[in-house]
Formats: C-alpha cells, sequence, structure tokens
C-alpha cells in the first residue's frame, strides 16, 4: 500500500507585480533581476490571506480529484506566513470548505514545508490512521519582506498551491528523504512578535526576510542533489530513470546547478519562477498543478520533487505519478 497524489489546485493573487515595477521603488533593474534569478513577476496580495489561497487551492484539488470537502479526513497547511498564530490557517481552510469531518493543523518548514506536509499525511496514511488527506503549502510573503532591501524584495510572490493524496496500491510515493541543521538558521530568517511583558525588555529582531545569499545558493546545489541521489538510491532508481524534477522555485541559477550536480538534463527540471517568484511553501504544489493541468504529468511516470529553505530544511520524495 502507498499513497498517490489524486489531485491538485493553486491560486494566485490576482494583482502582478513586474521587475520594471520594483526598479521603480528599489536600485534594480528587469535585466539584473532575471539574469541573477530568473524571475520576471511575482503576484502579490492586496488582501488576499494565506487561508484564503489555500481554500481556493484546495477546493481546485479536490475537483480535480473527483471529491467533496466532507470526505477529507486530514488537512494540513504548509505555511511559514500566517495571519493568525491561532487559530492556525489549516483549521480557518477546514471552515472555508467545509471540511468538518478533517483533523486539520499547520506546519512551518520554510520552503520545504509542502515537502514534509506531505511526508506527514504519508505517515498518518500507511500507519492506517487516515485514509486520505489534502495538503496545501500557502504563503504571504509580501507582508514579511523588507520592500527596500532589493536583494529580498525582488524574490518573493504570494501564492498556495494543494494535492488530495488518498492510499492507494500502486504507484505514488516510492521514498522520502528530509533533513534539518538547525546551526544555521541564521542564514535565512525572519523574526515573530517579540516578547513583551512587565517582566522583560530587550532587543528586538527584525520582523522581515533576512537572508544571505551566497550562503543559500552554495547549501541548495551542495545539498539538494545528495538528498536527490539518497532519495533514488532508497527507490531503486537512477537518476536517468526520472522523468521529471519538479523543485522548489527558489531561483533560476540554483536549479540549473543542481542540474549539473546530477548529471541530468535542463530539460527536466521545469520552472515557472520566471512569473511566480518565490512561494516558499507553495511553489512545489503551484508548479506541479500547472504540470498537471497542462497535460505534463502522465500516469507511471517517475517524478523527484525536492525542497529546501530556512531552517534550514531540505529534503526529497521520489513517486509514480
Amino acid at each position: 500500500m502507498t499513497v498517490r497524489i489524486m489531485g491538485t489546485g493553486s491560486a494566485l493573487p490576482e494583482r502582478q507585480v513586474t521587475n520594471e515595477e520594483l526598479a521603480r521603488m528599489v536600485d534594480t533593474s528587469d535585466e539584473w533581476i532575471r539574469e541573477r534569478t530568473g524571475i520576471g513577476g511575482r503576484h502579490v496580495s492586496t488582501g488576499e490571506t494565506v487561508a484564503e489561497l489555500a481554500a481556493r487551492a484546495c477546493m481546485e484539488a479536490l475537483t480535480d480529484a473527483g471529491k467533496e470537502a466532507g470526505q477529507v479526513e486530514l488537512l494540513l497547511v504548509a505555511t511559514c506566513s500566517p495571519e493568525d498564530a491561532t487559530p492556525c490557517a489549516a483549521c480557518q481552510v477546514q471552515d472555508r470548505i467545509g471540511a468538518g469531518n478533517a483533523l486539520a493543523f499547520d506546519l512551518n518548514a520554510a520552503c520545504s514545508g509542502f515537502l514534509f506536509a506531505l511526508h506527514t499525511a504519508w505517515a498518518y496514511i500507511t500507519a492506517g490512521i487516515y485514509n486520505n488527506a489534502l495538503i496545501a503549502g500557502s504563503e504571504v510573503l509580501s507582508k514579511i519582506v523588507d520592500w527596500e532591501d532589493r536583494s529580498t524584495c525582488i524574490l518573493f510572490g504570494d501564492g498556495a498551491g494543494a494535492v488530495y493524496v488518498e492510499k492507494s496500491e500502486d504507484g505514488g510515493i516510492i521514498s522520502f528523504v528530509q533533513h534539518s541543521d538547525g546551526s544555521r538558521g541564521d542564514v535565512l530568517s525572519c523574526g515573530s512578535r517579540q516578547i513583551r511583558s512587565p517582566y522583560f525588555s530587550g532587543d528586538s529582531r527584525k520582523m522581515e526576510i533576512r537572508m544571505d545569499g551566497r550562503e543559500i545558493f552554495s547549501f541548495a546545489v551542495r545539498q539538494v542533489p545528495k538528498a536527490v541521489e539518497e532519495g533514488l538510491e532508497k527507490a531503486g532508481l537512477a537518476v536517468s530513470d526520472v522523468e521529471l524534477f519538479v523543485l522548489h522555485q527558489a531561483n533560476k541559477r540554483i536549479i540549473e546547478g543542481i542540474a549539473r550536480r546530477l548529471s541530468a538534463d535542463c530539460e527536466k527540471f521545469p520552472m515557472n519562477l520566471q512569473k511566480t517568484g518565490n512561494t516558499s511553501s507553495a511553489s512545489i504544489p503551484i508548479l506541479l498543478d500547472e504540470l498537471n493541468r497542462n497535460g505534463s504529468l502522465k500516469r507511471g511516470m517517475k517524478i523527484v520533487l525536492s525542497g529546501f529553505g530556512a531552517g534550514l530544511t531540505w529534503g526529497a520524495c521520489v513517486l509514480e505519478w
């Protein structure tokens, strides 16, 4: 018995922000951004919340799978940018879509979040606790971006992606690999609500994203290929057996660097970051939904998913579509 993706969905804010528009705010240019990142534009919330975007993506995934919200048994939302500390985004999504029979909670592993949530759902289902799950990655990063920092504000976008999974006797998830390194957490960080009470006073952290781009690049290009190879070894497959590598959409140069390390054809690494930017935990399911809806995914295809980001966290999943 395994766990198989049966439906996909995605949701993006209506407002699109081009590189040229950012160039009127900070010292940058469309050419500079495209050359270093591959990003040409991104979607930015004008009021859409993490829960709202996740709910829209979840409903699309359910429709694609031919399922009703009341049938969902487990609902997970991966996010590092919720509007509320409580209730969690997953509980808000549960209410929005009418999934009253589902257990709902959030996970935060930043850009690896969707992958970690997928593995969590796999564990619940293969343990026999639940039969299916609805998993979303949803982010509104525009509220935690420093719009005066040209090194980070050009990178990130808002959006959500979702998948519906259920137990299956064939195909589906073959192997998983997950890693974390908390000792390097300062390489990519963002402060949240600080301690404020009559009993404590201290310096507050910046509540916007701070990133060492060179360190992140080095980390991703070095560790992601190792994780992919580890996952393939567990699955009894070789790099040449994989038809598509669906990676976290952080940076075109990073993805190309990973492809070179794996000695794999760049054509096997689809990208949509040119129009979405880096949507953190939402990037893999958004791209999966795009590939699913344009007919690129065929049953039986061997696919690798891989995410990497703050924490530091990274991992890979090998599956048969």
